[in-house]
């Protein structure tokens, strides 16, 4: 906040994620606090990079690595930006003339960018060279009536969201990469002056621009498409629906993406090379293709929002990180999860889950404040964010949720990814359209996806457990076969079809290299129907008359039902039901879907992973999960405890194994599979019940241990309690840590593995019993199989920590002035005022009702 920040904290800070297991931090600078002015630094001053230096060098001695925004707050944009540079607007003024009412203004010579006039009949004349020095311009038909449109831009007004000091100013227009070339330069006069280490990675937060034009649109327009757009204005800014209209604009949306993928992204991305630096790019909610400009970057960086967590989307990073060879696909991790003060770890592990499945594997949580240690709690706090910080009393357990993700990404950066699908993304069917002009694609609203063909043959795809990638046109021409195998091969990876969905637009050079393709040996599976047509206006019939040709040479014959093949070359075109086609060209599906599991699956020189997930939220699985590749031997790793083991396994029906696994809602597991028993482990063993629970009987007592903002007193229970409903008021206020002690006897004990089940926990749980640690629980249920129990004097204690939403509960109900921030300050979910007084009390402790029960493994001959 403001960088108001000093060496001493940010040492502090960086040795307190060393502790909880982070990998690194990132810099964003915001907004600042009230009351602390004069301690703020303005971006990119000499005192800022000196602060730079600090904290890129404290945490590689720590072991740890710093990535930055390039540029504050976001998303790029700052004081360097000109009117000219700026996110554009453009500016249309239309006006009817005739020989008797001629066209006569005064326009503003640096703003217009052409002027055109457009007869009934399809005559156009550029009057652009006739508007004289001072911006006069008339003109007057010859005869008939003609429309006369003037174009211009004007910066749209947006700013620099949430920008700290130095760094307000227009956001930066994506469409005009002279603009972009100037503002790395900005950067350039600050690091070029700046000895220190560099930053790991450079990074470009969520397309959140509001722009539609720029200086160079219409050249690159003539260049890119091969028409001039001021001979189309009529069609551009058409709203009728008429099909030339919607050919133009989808040639206009096109070229904005072009312009960005070609031009404006490789700058920012050349620069932070030539600095040293790796770059994570956020491509969401940009108006062009998604796949091109995730590939830009070399970690191609998703963010599940709130409640938009479509996995599907979020594949389309991952799918643009295994299409090109990218190691790493990044993800903004737990903006706005839930309200503030109320997110738990076990939220945040089922979030990481959704993003495991859909091909992440380097989580960047969002986020963490600075706080100078004399703020009084909860600190200096960002609005949007899991508040993911030392003040915050999730944070006592956090670790556990750190070493579960390490885990996680461990296997899943290993080796390479394993789909067999190439799913063709046909954005030309979304980009045909009349309304509008620019057509932001978010992860917020969803038509351009889930209405389309592409979202539905996805989603079929998915809940089928066919492993797939989305690839563009783009990447698709660099796309060759490899020869034996009749595999289609990527600069990443390697698919066994490509799969094109229902669509009715497609590019005659890409239609040409799907046959090229096939005429190697490819499959290429048209789903129901062949591409009817070309997108976009320009040489229109020229291009239909070469994809009539290109058509010609799919000779279809039915071959069963649902389905014709025709054989090109060493390969063949499918056409028909999507199954049927998959069935046809041979795939192996995860059938696990089935069960209601997910999973992701990853080659490795030895054999396949598999990260696996119950993302159902009330139906456990139990028995024999079938796995689609690998090898029949299977090691089973459970990442939240850290344990491993040979599973129980056995040859299945297809080309892998089945194993037998227990996963409750919410659990998941990491498989290895493989041709070689693994040596040296222990069996995996899942337990099932061997006698009834008993439930702990006994005195219990409760003393706290950690957290604020006092320590309430001791108390004696008959059994777990809810600590917010002790009626001790410092209990009701109260965020950390309490511990639950409590000694009994076993009358029906017997030697060999017990279950402890706490029931129910709000929120995590450090559990010991009989002075042996049984681990840290953060995720329902709350069981742990052990072989510590005896018959007398045993000895539990489990230490339970919160949520903080009481302790801010409390302060809201008294009025406290903590929201102290500039900007935005401090507001809830839905982005209103922030009060939390007329919340309920949160639930808190250990609440059960503890059991314990005698259990047995599961062996592969039951």
């Amino acid at each position: 906040m403001g960088s108001a920040v000093d060496q001493p904290n940010l040492t502090r800070q960086l040795i307190q994620f060393q502790h909880a297991g982070f990998g690194g931090v990132h810099i964003i600078p915001i907004y600042g606090a009230k009351g602390y002015e004069s301690q703020y630094i303005d971006y990119l001053s000499p005192q800022w990079m000196e602060m730079l230096r600090h904290t890129v060098t404290e945490a590689r001695r720590l072991g740890m690595d710093v990535d930055m925004t390039t540029g504050s707050g976001w998303c790029f944009g700052g004081p360097r930006v000109t009117e000219l540079e700026a996110n554009a607007s453009v500016q249309m003024k239309r006006s009817e003339v005739t020989s008797a009412l001629p066209f006569s203004e005064k326009l503003n010579p640096k703003a217009v960018q052409c002027v055109a006039a457009y007869s009934e009949d399809g005559t156009v004349e550029d009057l652009t060279s006739k508007m004289d020095r001072e911006g006069n311009l008339k003109w007057a038909p010859s005869g008939g009536s003609w429309t006369v449109y003037v174009i211009s831009q004007r910066p749209s007004g947006q700013k620099v969201k949430r920008a700290g000091p130095g760094g307000q100013g227009h956001m930066l227009n994506l469409f005009y990469p002279p603009g972009v070339k100037s503002y790395v330069g900005w950067f350039d006069e600050a690091f070029g002056k700046y000895d220190g280490p560099r930053p790991r990675a450079m990074y470009h937060d969520s397309y959140e621009y509001r722009s539609d034009w720029s200086p160079v649109l219409p050249g690159e327009f003539a260049r890119l498409r091969g028409y001039k757009l001021q001979n189309e204005l009529p069609a551009l800014f058409d709203e009728t629906g008429s099909d030339r209209g919607a050919r133009v604009k989808a040639d206009y949306r096109e070229t904005l993406s072009d312009i960005m993928v070609e031009q404006s992204m490789p700058i920012w991305v050349q620069w932070s090379h030539k600095q040293g630096c790796l770059t994570r790019n956020e491509a969401h909610g940009a108006p062009g293709n998604w796949l091109d400009l995730y590939a830009c970057a070399d970690v191609p960086e998703t963010e599940m929002f709130h409640t938009d967590r479509n996995r599907l989307i979020s594949k389309f990073a991952s799918s643009a990180a295994h299409v090109t060879g990218k190691p790493l696909v990044a993800a903004e991790t737990g903006t706005w999860l839930k309200e503030h003060f109320t997110e738990t770890l076990a939220d945040m592990k089922y979030l990481l889950d959704d993003l495991f499945i859909s091909g992440v594997n380097h989580i960047v949580y969002h986020g963490s404040c600075y706080s100078p240690e004399e703020a009084p709690w909860p600190g200096w706090l960002f609005y949007a964010s899991y508040e993911m910080n030392s003040r915050n009393s999730v944070w006592r357990d956090v670790g556990s949720l750190n070493a579960y993700a390490t885990r996680c990404q461990a296997v899943l950066q290993e080796g390479k990814p394993d789909n067999d699908i190439l799913l063709y993304w046909p954005i030309h069917d979304f980009w045909h359209g009349a309304k509008g002009l620019t057509r932001n694609l978010t992860v917020h609203a969803r038509d351009w996806f889930e209405e389309q063909a592409v979202g539905k043959t996805a989603e079929q795809l998915w809940s089928r457990g066919y492993a797939f990638d989305y690839i563009s046109d783009r990447q698709l021409q660099a796309a060759k076969v490899v020869r034996g195998l009749n595999h289609v091969r990527t600069p990443g990876g390697s698919y066994q079809v490509v799969l094109v969905p229902r669509a009715k637009l497609i590019p005659e050079p890409t239609l040409k290299h799907l046959l090229s393709l096939a005429d190697s040996g490819a499959t290429i599976i048209f789903e129901d129907h062949l591409p009817q047509d070309v997108p976009g206006w320009s040489k229109l019939e020229s291009r239909r008359a070469t994809m009539r040709l290109l058509l010609q040479k799919i000779k279809l014959h039915d071959e069963g039902p649902g389905l014709s093949i025709a054989r090109l070359g060493k390969g063949r075109v499918m056409v028909g039901s999507l199954e049927a086609g998959l069935k046809e060209a041979g795939l192996v599906r995860e059938s696990l879907f089935d069960q209601g599991l997910m999973a992701i699956r990853r080659r490795g020189a030895q054999g396949a992973y598999y990260f696996v997930a119950n993302r159902s939220e009330t139906n456990t699985v139990r028995g024999w999960v079938p796995l689609a590749k690998g090898g029949p031997h299977v090691t089973v790793m459970d990442p939240l405890s850290g344990t491993m083991g040979a599973g129980n396994a056995r040859v299945g029906a297809g080309r892998g194994a089945e194993v037998q696994l227990s996963l409750a809602p919410g659990g998941s597991i990491v498989l290895f599979c493989s041709d070689t028993a693994p040596s040296g482990l222990a069996h995996w063993n899942d337990w099932v019940a061997e006698g009834s629970a008993q439930e702990l009987k006994g005195e219990w007592k409760l003393s706290f241990v950690n957290g604020g903002p006092e320590l309430p007193g001791e108390a004696d229970l008959q059994g777990p309690t809810n600590w917010a409903e002790l009626g001790d008021p410092k209990a009701q206020c109260f965020a950390g840590t309490g511990r639950y002690k409590v000694k009994f006897d076993l009358a029906d004990w017997r030697t060999g593995m017990w279950q402890l089940d706490l029931g129910r926990v709000c929120q995590s749980a450090r559990v010991r019993l009989n002075g042996r640690n049984l681990g840290t629980l953060f995720v329902p249920p709350f069981q742990v199989a052990t072989d510590a129990l005896k018959a007398q004097g045993n000895v539990l204690e489990v230490e339970v920590t919160n949520v903080s939403a009481n302790r801010i509960r409390d302060l809201d109900r008294r009025k406290v002035a903590w929201k102290t921030f500039s900007d935005i300050n401090f507001v809830n979910i839905n982005y209103k005022p922030f009060d939390a007084s007329n919340w309920p009390l949160t639930d808190s402790g250990l609440i059960g009702p503890v059991t314990v029960r005698p259990v047995k493994p599961v062996r592969l001959a039951e």
